[in-house]
């Protein structure tokens, strides 16, 4: 399992959160590239590395330290249309993808390369638009042609091209044999982003659930189908039925019970509508002894609602499915239509982003490797690399001391974490080899085959790997992305090279400004491997009980109080933070920002932070950490992103700083301001 700093957006999601590469605005400061070509004495932001011009100083810190930080950038920097939210991440992904937009154009009109012959493809509206819906006709033609004999290998067929079912599957590391890889099978089968929004009563889901028949309905029209009301609505029934049998995603985070291991005869006798052998065959695995169900209840429910259900309610499914999975290589109505759900309804995006942008975004996607060797070469120079492994160390190094300072911990317990601590593999920039792209194949003018078979050989890659030993030098993200993750099967953090530069890191910033950005993302990465389900993976990697029956019922109470903490939190009217949800990352913020703190005055070595511009090195912590935080959202997508986001909103996650003592001695709260905690109520976990 693998947790990221920052929201990944799924599938049905992703137009949503497109962003853009357009300049930044006028309010938000330039962000210097890293590359070896351009240099400057100057940090990218203010005078020391933070933007003091967007702080609003007219707002107490002890009221809203997110405001007082950001407030004025918030208020003069609007979302740009194309995208569902803006900050700090956004810049930087607006910054990354131009850069490899300048990449790819220099080989776009190389017919030897593989990635400009994608690139250039994509990028010809024309051409895909001339086609018509020829390319996706035999594709739909057999789903129509399926009978219900036949369903369940259609499904494991069609997720070889990315095509959703109501039973996912795939192949990942085995948690309780990290040194393996095993076969899983997981619920599907919902279009919308939760299932609260087939269930839930309130008001603006249930417009988003009427406004999704509409849309399949449009879709299956668009796509010459007759009788499309009618379809529509036995579809959207279909996946309430799914979606009340579905585990809540606080329950599917959980990963005592998510590990479910059967053998095959077992999951079969379990959910006896679905043919698991058939199914796994034609997902490109001849067959498989064990496997893990990861909600058997619902495997189950959604297999006994396959074998209920008309095979034309279930092939339309598919049929809708498909044409939204390759709506962007396909016609502009399909294209334009899908955005228009996803990503305007859904989110509340105003305008889908430029052709270019996607282009970039499929290709990097398609041929993740090949684009980042190119990327890494241009952009991520040896000195970046060699600072963030001497933070790294420096971040370890204060987790250790936290441990040994624990009064709920277990001596014994103690041991083993500071041999986990010891096990951790820091990944930092890019890896340290590249996949072999030979076996895939692209072809100039097939936009709509070209993402075909990319989906293809992700899935042979992936399916290739049982029985092999587990791949421990391969990143779960590209070079060019702006985010990190946490991998508890693989004891590592890992941050690619898009996320360290300004804001995060910035060479020539004030040490405690970057110990506050990047410090606290490395120390939030470290410190999910011991949140609330990263802490049941011990020193190997293993699923495994490694604390002492005391250490979980104090471990337990701890955690109880950051769920009430997040729970209080009422970002929209009449919806607050689920702190069960976002349990493991508020955890990550807690423990982060503590560890990265001790690091920053470990620093020091000894002696008094200075004072610049007024600020004191611990201001200047805080509000390094406020400044990466910063984040404006579009109703609708907070809205889905309180159902559905492990991460709480930027606002609440700045407020983390209400816990930590030091924060209390830089910007002097008082009692009755809002984020003002009596020292007793202040969380202490690590």
């Amino acid at each position: 399992m693998k947790l990221s700093l920052a929201l990944l957006m799924s599938a049905t999601m992703l137009a949503g959160c497109a962003t853009t590469t357009e300049q930044p605005l006028a309010d938000t400061p330039a962000v210097t590239p890293i590359a070896g070509t351009v240099t400057t004495p100057k940090p990218a932001y203010g005078t020391f590395g933070f933007d003091e011009a967007g702080m609003d100083k007219t707002v107490q810190p002890g009221d809203n330290f997110y405001g007082y930080a950001s407030g004025t950038w918030a208020k003069n920097t609007p979302i740009p249309q194309d995208k569902s939210n803006y900050g700090a991440f956004n810049i930087l992904s607006d910054l990354s993808e131009s850069r490899t937009r300048e990449i790819l154009d220099g080989v776009a009109s190389d017919p030897n390369s593989k990635i400009g012959v994608a690139y250039a493809t994509y990028l010809d509206r024309a051409a895909i638009d001339a086609k018509g819906l020829a390319p996706v006709q035999p594709l739909l033609a057999r789903i129509k042609a399926t009978p219900k004999s036949g369903y369940s290998a259609l499904i494991g067929e069609l997720s070889t091209i990315g095509v959703r079912g109501p039973i996912n599957a795939g192949v990942g590391q085995d948690d309780k044999n990290p040194n393996a890889y095993i076969f899983g099978i997981y619920q599907g089968g919902l279009s919308l982003p939760d299932r609260d929004y087939y269930l839930s009563k309130d008001a603006k889901l249930a417009e988003a659930k009427a406004a999704y028949q509409v849309h399949i309905a449009k879709m299956l029209t668009l796509a010459g189908e007759p009788d499309a009301a009618r379809r529509a609505k036995a579809i959207v029934d279909f996946e309430t039925a799914i979606a009340q049998v579905s585990w809540t995603r606080i329950d599917s985070r959980d990963a005592t019970k998510t590990y479910n291991k059967m053998t095959l005869a077992q999951v079969q006798k379990l959910a006896p509508g679905i043919d698991f052998a058939a199914m796994i065959k034609a997902g490109g695995v001849a067959t498989v002894s064990d496997l893990v169900v990861a909600q058997p209840s619902a495997v189950a429910g959604i297999a006994r609602l396959i074998k209920a259900a008309p095979i034309d309610v279930l092939r339309d499914q598919l049929i809708v499915n498909a044409l939204g999975n390759f709506a962007d290589v396909l016609p502009k109505p399909l294209d334009d239509e899908n955005f228009a759900f996803y990503g305007t309804i859904l989110a509340g995006t105003p305008q889908q982003e430029e052709r270019w942008k996607r282009a970039v975004q499929f290709t990097s996607s398609a041929l993740d490797d090949e684009v980042s060797k190119l990327y890494v070469a241009k952009y991520f120079p040896p000195e970046t690399k060699a600072a963030a492994d001497t933070l790294v160390k420096n971040i370890i190094s204060s987790m250790n001391t936290r441990i040994d300072q624990l009064d709920w911990m277990a001596p014994e317990t103690k041991v083993k974490a500071h041999a986990k601590l010891a096990a951790f593999v820091p990944k930092i920039g890019y890896p340290d080899r590249w996949k072999d792209y030979s076996g895939l194949r692209i072809t100039a003018g097939d936009a709509f085959g070209n993402n075909v078979r990319a989906n293809q050989f992700q899935t042979a890659y992936q399916v290739g790997k049982l029985g092999k030993p587990v791949e421990r030098w391969e990143w779960g993200m590209t070079p060019m992305t702006v985010n990190a993750y946490a991998n508890f099967g693989m004891v590592e953090i890992v941050f690619p090279a898009a996320i360290l530069q300004p804001p995060f890191f910035d060479p020539a910033a004030d040490p405690a400004v970057n110990y506050g950005g990047i410090g606290a993302v490395i120390g939030h990465e470290l410190s999910h491997h011991f949140d609330d389900q990263g802490a049941k993976y011990d020193a190997s990697g293993t699923l495994s009980d490694w604390w002492t029956p005391q250490d979980v019922k104090n471990f337990t109470a701890l955690t109880g109080k950051v769920i009430a903490q997040y729970d209080a939190y009422e970002p929209l009217p009449g919806m607050h933070v689920k702190g069960a949800l976002t349990l493991g990352e508020n955890m990550a913020d807690l423990a982060g920002l503590t560890v990265a703190y001790d690091a920053y005055k470990k620093s020091l070595n000894g002696k008094p932070a200075p004072v610049i511009d007024g600020y004191t090195g611990d201001q200047r912590f805080y509000l390094g950490w406020a400044q990466v935080w910063r984040r404006s959202y579009r109703e609708a997508t907070l809205r889905q992103r309180l159902l559905t986001d492990p991460h709480s909103p930027s606002e609440q996650r700045t407020a983390i700083v209400r816990n930590m003592d030091p924060w209390y001695g830089a910007f002097q709260p008082k009692p009755g301001e809002k984020l003002y905690l009596a020292p007793a109520d202040r969380l202490k976990v690590w």
